[in-house]
Order: structure tokens, then C-alpha cells, then sequence
């Protein structure tokens, strides 16, 4: 069953084969000797973000959830040797950075990336050695205090931040950890539903993601959609206990990463239409949110 909202079985399919290919021909890549060893370090650091397309690309298609996180491995390799790399060669030329990419939590691409990492990681339950290897990786410690929670839930010891890096729209989400739990549920609704939205940022502030999808400036042709999963909600639900219910519809929440031995909670027909059709499991969630509009 196809738990994405749009793109049919075709598109999934082509695009799971289209970045595992990727993910080979850079594995047979590293057999051979670099003809720009400056460009390295973001080669490899792109690998990871391949890995990372590929589970999301396997959640959105359908695929069973235990399977997804099969790529992790590859990933934290790759954002290892990526780190390793860059050492060396802003050392060897005397460069501030090597990457395209802020490697600080600051940086909302850089905090969202660790996030949804951080909640795969937990949602999927990986090994401890792989845990700390994706911890050591992030940093930040102290940092922020919502990522710093949810990381505590696991990694007890862990500091706690006194505020937040970036409340729009990360306060939603810490407003209903916090909340008495009867709130809790609406709270979390409050967050889903705002959180694409409130993602949004102008010029290079912009999300790498974030327009994937959107069917004037990067329609789904292009071929670059793999999801638009508020991951940060399902793992503040596994770190919390949150009640998730009243999320379970909404096409941007990835509810089956909780619940892998369960029936989908995305609703959605094995055909699932191509882009600007709705579906049926969105259309219901819609139904719900607005109501009929009839008096």
C-alpha cells in the first residue's frame, strides 16, 4: 500500500531503483582513485543523504517498515568518511569548509536532518553501536533543548538545552510534550498540521527539500519527491508516549513507522493516483479537519 499522498506505484518504484543504483555506483566509486579528492568530503556527505532518500522513498512506497532502515549503515559510513575527508583537505588547502552544508544546529537544514535521523533511529529501534555512531555524528549537546529531550529519551545521561534553536515551528512540538496529557493530543495535531508551513524560509534558507513535490516550482516529474514526513511528531510520540491519534491521517504524518506490525494508518489504495489527484485516506483526513462544508 502506498502511504504517500501522490505519485502512483510506477514513480515509487522508479525512484527506489533510480537511488539504490546511485548508492551503488558510488560504493563502486570509492574503489577507485578520487580525480577531484577536493570534492570527497561532499561526495560522501551526499551519499549519506542518499541513504537517507532511500528509506524515505521505501516508507512513502509501501514497503514493510522493518526493512527501512537497512540503509543506516551505509549512511553513517558515508557521513564518516565525509568527516574524515574534509579534515584532511581543508588542512591540506587551508579552506574554512570543503561542503555545501552547516554542520550546526543552528542551521535549520543541518537541525532537521539530525532530527529525522534521531527519529528513525528510534522509531526503527537500532542497535546501540549504531545509536552512538549517529549521536557522535550530530553533536550539539546542550544545544538545544527539544532535540536534547528527545535524544534523552534514549541517551539518559544526555545535557539539556535551556531554549530552542528554532521555535517556528519547533515550539508546537515542545508545547505538547509538555502539556498535561489530556492536551497532548491536539497539541501534537496542532504541530503536524503547522509544521510544513512553518518550515518554510526564503532564499538559501530554504530547506533542500522542501519544494520536492510542489507542482509548480519542482513538480513531481522531476522526479526528486520522496515524502514530506513530519518525522520530528513520530518521535516525540515513540521518546514520550504521546497520543498520536488524532494525527493518523494526515498525509504528513508518517504513523506506520510505529506501528510496523499493525494495518496501515495512511488509508491510502494501492493505486494511489498521480500528482493533484487526492486520495481517498487524504480526502477522509480532510473531511475531518474542515468538515463537508455543508450547512
Amino acid at each position: 500500500m502506498i502511504r504517500a499522498p501522490v505519485g502512483d506505484l510506477t514513480y515509487w518504484d522508479g525512484r527506489v531503483s533510480r537511488f539504490r543504483k546511485a548508492l551503488e555506483d558510488d560504493l563502486a566509486t570509492l574503489r577507485q582513485e578520487s580525480k577531484n579528492p577536493t570534492y570527497s568530503p561532499q561526495f560522501w556527505f551526499d551519499h549519506g543523504k542518499f541513504s537517507l532518500r532511500v528509506m524515505l522513498l521505501r516508507y512513502s512506497r509501501g514497503d514493510a517498515v522493518r526493512d527501512i532502515g537497512q540503509c543506516f549503515e551505509g549512511l553513517f559510513d558515508a557521513w564518516e568518511l565525509s568527516d574524515r575527508l574534509a579534515d584532511e583537505v581543508c588542512a591540506k588547502h587551508s579552506l574554512k569548509t570543503c561542503r555545501d552544508w552547516t554542520f550546526e544546529l543552528s542551521n535549520l537544514n543541518h537541525y532537521n536532518w539530525c532530527f529525522w535521523l534521531v527519529g528513525l533511529g528510534l522509531a526503527l529501534d537500532i542497535p546501540d553501536e549504531q545509536w552512538q555512531r549517529l549521536l557522535d555524528l550530530i553533536g550539539g549537546e546542550g544545544e538545544d533543548e527539544l532535540l536534547d529531550r528527545v535524544i534523552a529519551s534514549r541517551q539518559h545521561e544526555r545535557r539539556i538545552g535551556a531554549g530552542l534553536l528554532h521555535p517556528q515551528p519547533y515550539a508546537r512540538l515542545l508545547k505538547a510534550i509538555e502539556a498535561p496529557k489530556p492536551d497532548q493530543a491536539a497539541l501534537l495535531r496542532e504541530f503536524v498540521e503547522h509544521w510544513y508551513p512553518e518550515l518554510a524560509r526564503k532564499g538559501k534558507d530554504e530547506l533542500w527539500w522542501y519544494v520536492y513535490g510542489d507542482p509548480v516550482k519542482h513538480p513531481l516529474e522531476k522526479g526528486s519527491y520522496f515524502g514530506r514526513w513530519c518525522i520530528e511528531a513520530a518521535a516525540a510520540v515513540k521518546a514520550f508516549g504521546l497520543d498520536d491519534s488524532l494525527c493518523l491521517g494526515n498525509p504528513n504524518y508518517p504513523g506506520d513507522l510505529l506501528r510496523p506490525l499493525e494495518p496501515g494508518t495512511h488509508a491510502l489504495p494501492d493505486n494511489t493516483s498521480t500528482e493533484g489527484a487526492v486520495s481517498p485516506g487524504l480526502r477522509n483526513w480532510l473531511h475531518r479537519l474542515f468538515g463537508s462544508g455543508r450547512k
